[in-house]
């Protein structure tokens, strides 16, 4: 963990914490190595209500969130997660096999800040871990 030098300060600044959801072990395990080689911190659930949960326990920073998942869809946890004043503000992105162009539609009219189809390769899901976390308040929306 980074410590800023010049500050006084021995306490280690905390890792980004992200939120993965998916019920593929392989692929959060893949997410979670792109990830942690930028210096974020993973957290993972392999379904619905795990991810919901997860969500309000360790207040993620961000999410990465599956569509199809046991115990109900991503669209379902998104709906959740905007609903709650504790996670309406955790951007979400989601990282998705599904193909049909009404789901990302959805997904971004329910608040997910980007779509991504899988398989995900490292910089495309930095530069879109980069934008969410630190959007440009110049960009059109």
């Amino acid at each position: 963990m980074y410590t800023p030098e010049g500050r006084g300060s021995s306490r280690p600044i905390p890792m980004p914490k992200i939120l993965i959801a998916d019920d593929s072990r392989f692929q959060g395990q893949l997410l979670a190595s792109y990830l942690s080689a930028k210096g974020f911190e993973a957290v993972f659930a392999q379904d619905a209500l795990q991810a919901w949960i997860a969500a309000l326990r360790s207040a993620p920073q961000l999410i990465l969130l599956d569509i199809n998942m046991p115990g109900g869809t991503g669209i379902e946890v998104l709906k959740r997660l905007r609903m709650s004043t504790r996670t309406q503000n955790i951007p979400v992105i989601v990282v998705t096999g599904e193909e049909n162009p009404a789901t990302e539609s959805t997904v971004r009219s329910l608040g997910a800040v980007d779509f991504l189809h899988k398989p995900v390769e490292q910089e495309q899901l930095c530069a879109a871990v980069e934008r969410a976390l630190h959007p440009d308040p110049h960009a059109a929306k």
